[in-house]
């Protein structure tokens, strides 16, 4: 993304360090799940996270919405420090800024009704809406992500799951966000509900002008919704720019492989036509290796890649940032399209 790009985005995320602390006895040890990321999301525009399980996608996730305190870095929404500003300014801000979690069966309270669970939001902010309004507000939103006003009595356990990450949306929306967090929003799901709620969330994009930080392990899904894709690898950035770029001419190692294990990308101009495998384990985010931290299961890694950190930035020839030494060709080569060796 360009520094105009950047400047103008709805959410900036700078040189963002954030994990959980692990505890030895009294020893208390801070172990970075994510390692200086940065990022942007322009408003009414989709940015998509995708990495392995255990790269730092959900601990992301978690930093942006202020449910994980970060180790150091910037989370800048509106124009506005979120580390920085007042409890109250957080706590207004925390109506333009939503989440949808993963699973929606513990996402929701099984104990609240559908209605009740739409209009916690109002309860904790004040004059959101008037209590007068709030059924008829309640039925609007249910009507908005494809549910009957007969839904609003119900709880959780009598509903499918793509009715739960519907009513999960519905409650994101009921506060008016400008931005909403998906974690993982379609993963539980089965592939024809994926489909209606991706389109669903596509569809109110273009209503309401929402924007979204979509975190997900299925690119396929990423491919069809973000504009701009996030590439995370053991709590870093290695890639990210445009969607159809970077999926057309990907350029880190990583990211190559990654598109490789889905079959249905593999008729694609430029993608490897069969599985480029990845050996060895992932690297623990609390000894990560020096240099590049794929350098230990990436087939180009010389010594140059153990003793310097790539920085993440646009490559002679590449269009966006990449995060390899050898971006600069050499991945194409290593890689060519229709080998996949």
């Amino acid at each position: 993304m360009s520094v105009e790009a950047r400047d103008g985005a709805l959410l900036k995320v700078e040189g963002l360090h954030a994990g959980y602390v692990h505890r030895v006895g009294l020893a208390r040890h801070r172990v970075p799940a994510v390692a200086g990321v940065d990022l942007a999301v322009p408003a009414a525009r989709t940015v998509g996270v995708v990495g392995e399980s255990g790269c730092g996608k959900t601990t992301l996730a978690r930093a942006v919405v202020g449910l994980r305190a970060p180790f150091s870095g910037r989370v800048e929404f509106a124009g506005r420090d979120l580390g920085t500003v007042s409890r109250r300014e957080r706590r207004r801000l925390a109506r333009e800024l939503q989440m949808v979690f993963q699973d929606p069966f513990t996402a929701l309270n099984p104990r609240m009704t559908v209605a009740e669970l739409i209009a916690e939001g109002w309860r904790i902010h004040r004059g959101t809406v008037a209590p007068a309004d709030q059924a008829a507000e309640t039925a609007r939103l249910l009507g908005l992500v494809g549910l009957g006003s007969e839904h609003a009595e119900r709880r959780p356990h009598e509903l499918s799951g793509g009715q739960c990450q519907r009513v999960s949306i519905a409650r994101a929306l009921a506060l008016g966000p400008r931005l909403i967090v998906c974690d993982e929003a379609v993963s539980a799901l089965d592939v024809s509900v994926q489909a209606q709620i991706l389109n669903l969330l596509a569809d109110l994009q273009e209503e309401l002008g929402v924007s979204y930080l979509f975190i997900s392990h299925d690119l396929d899904v990423v491919r069809h919704l973000a504009h701009e894709v996030v590439v995370m690898y053991v709590g870093t950035v290695v890639e990210s720019g445009p969607t159809d770029e970077v999926f057309r001419n990907p350029q880190h190692p990583y990211t190559r492989a990654l598109l490789s294990a889905v079959p249905s990308l593999r008729d694609r101009p430029g993608l490897p036509s069969r599985e480029i495998p990845l050996h060895g384990d992932v690297p623990s985010p609390a000894t990560p290796p020096s240099g590049c931290r794929f350098r230990t299961r990436c087939r180009l890694a010389t010594e140059h890649c153990a003793r310097e950190t790539p920085p993440l930035v646009p490559r002679p020839g590449v269009g966006h940032p990449v995060a390899c030494h050898y971006a600069d060709g050499a991945g194409t080569t290593a890689y060519p399209a229709g080998n996949g060796s």
